[in-house]
Parts: structure tokens; sequence; C-alpha cells
């Protein structure tokens, strides 16, 4: 039998398997969902437990950096945790020297890392598949251009951690400021300074510890951070 359309066209006739497709692409989009839900409850429970693959990522990268005599800092999400604001991390942020990257390369690729391309400062930890973000010192956060705040050498910052190097949170907070400030795929790093302003209960005078460069930008996003939500 054929169905004619308002237009006058003839069109087919659906069936019932036909009316069913949407409902059954549904429920396993639904699945799916629900798959990478679990999944990142497991991740999130793993991160904060301290037991997941992040922690063993940076734990065998710091005893690495450390048998070596290579100087290094933890930067990054990873640092914002150590100095008491907690989120979770998929990957490993870690201050090197040009010189200190150019050893742990040639020490350790093939050896449990990979670059992420060839000549990439990137690597990845492979038994742990977890990205190694290596920031250098000498070169400059967000858009990379230069700028009066720059990756600092990890040997002259002050110690902080008593089993791994950590940035200082001054040093932090100036470097996620300034690359928040420069790029804007980067306004993570912005909201990470204003959570950590908010969870660490910053005083506005916070702002004269940091450089003059970024001290107007803090200002601003604490006084944001003052602002309650909605009840």
């Amino acid at each position: 039998m054929k169905v004619i359309n308002h237009y006058g066209d003839e069109v087919r006739r659906s069936s019932r398997s036909d009316m069913r497709k949407p409902f059954a692409a549904r429920r396993q989009a639904d699945r799916a969902i629900d798959d990478r839900f679990e999944r990142a409850l497991e991740r999130a429970e793993g991160f904060f437990m301290k037991t997941g693959k992040v922690h063993r990522a940076m734990r065998e990268l710091a005893k690495r950096l450390d048998d070596a005599g290579i100087p290094y800092a933890i930067a990054g999400a990873m640092a914002l945790n150590a100095h008491g604001y907690e989120r979770v991390t998929t990957d490993v942020d870690i201050l090197l020297t040009r010189e200190g990257l150019t050893q742990f390369k040639a020490q350790n690729l093939g050896r449990g890392y990979v670059e992420l391309f060839k000549g990439s400062k990137g690597l990845r930890d492979t038994e742990n598949d977890v990205p190694i973000d290596i920031l250098v010192a000498g070169e400059f956060p967000g858009d990379g251009k230069p700028k009066p705040i720059a990756f600092p050498d990890p040997a002259m910052l002050p110690s902080e951690g008593e089993r791994f190097r950590i940035v200082p949170l001054t040093t932090l907070l100036e470097l996620k400021l300034a690359s928040g400030m420069t790029a804007p795929h980067r306004l993570k790093d912005l909201a990470d300074v204003l959570e950590t302003i908010r969870t660490l209960r910053l005083p506005e005078a916070f702002a004269e510890t940091l450089h003059p460069y970024v001290r107007d930008k803090f200002i601003e996003l604490w006084r944001a951070a003052q602002t309650a939500d909605p009840a």
C-alpha cells in the first residue's frame, strides 16, 4: 500500500523494526553514559585514595628523577592537591630544566616512557598510561610569549614537601594566573586560582606576595571568590 504525504510525495510506511531503532539507539547511548560515569567514579575514588594511576605515575617519575639527581618540582593540579585544593587530574605536570629533560629522556625513553611525538617535550608513562606534561625552566606559561613570569629553575625553588619536591603555592598561583591571563584556552588555570582562594581561604593581602604582573588579576578573582552561590 502506497503512503502519500501532504506534499503528494510517496513515502515508505515505517515498519515496527524501524520504529524500535530510535529506542534501541537511545538505550545504547544511555548505557554508554552509565559506563563512562562508573569509570569516572572509579578513577576519582582511586585518585583521592592516592592509589590511582596518576599517583603511581607521579611516584615513579619522582623516584627516577631523584635517583638520577635531576632537579624537579611537581606543578599543576598535583601541586594544588598538595597545597590543599583537591581536584582530580589525568596527568602529571613536572618542572624541569632543558638539561634535566634531555638527561631524563636519554635514561628513560623506551624504559617505561615514550615521547608524545618525536622530539616532543611531553611524555607518556606507558605502564600507567598517564601523560607527563613537562614545563621547561625559562619558557613562558600560557601563550608561550615573553612576559615577566617564566617557569623557574626547580633547583632554585624553596624546598616544599618531604617525599616530593612541590612548586611553592605563591609560584604556582603566579604561573596559573600568567597562563590564564594570556591564553584563552587556559581559563581553567584562572578557575584553579579562584577555587584555591576559596578552599584555602586566602586573604586579599596574599596578593602582596605575588608578582605585580598578576596581582590585579588575583584581586579580581579574590573578590569573585567572596560571592556565595544562591541558596
